[in-house]
């Protein structure tokens, strides 16, 4: 069960094109955000759709493939595992951010 400690399974949309940077040694990085969403109903019965959004870190061959098959709205499943990391913005502040390091993931198909 070890590799439970740090896992993520997301269904979801994209909500751009794959932004992808090079590095040394034909290395790339891709970027990608989705968005999932949970339909309930309120207390007086309405329907509620709540949509979360879902920063993704793709490397190597996986942001390779990224880039050629992937555009915004395309439906794809992902495994991987969080990654929390920090950093200080121009003003001097420090941020912190939380992604989605994507080990695989699988094209689903178009949203109509």
């Amino acid at each position: 069960m070890t590799t439970l400690r740090n896992s993520v399974r997301l269904v979801g949309n994209l909500g751009m094109d794959p932004e992808v940077k090079s590095f040394e040694n034909n290395r790339k990085l891709a970027k990608i955000s989705i968005a999932t969403n949970e339909t309930y109903k309120n207390d007086k019965g309405e329907k509620v759709t709540d949509t979360q959004w879902h920063n993704l870190v793709l490397w190597g061959i996986q942001a390779k493939l990224a880039e050629d098959f992937l555009k915004k709205g395309d439906e794809v499943a992902i495994e991987g595992k969080l990654a929390s990391r920090s950093y200080v913005d121009k003003d001097g502040n420090k941020r912190y951010s939380t992604e989605v390091v994507v080990n695989e993931f699988l094209k689903l198909g178009n949203k109509n």
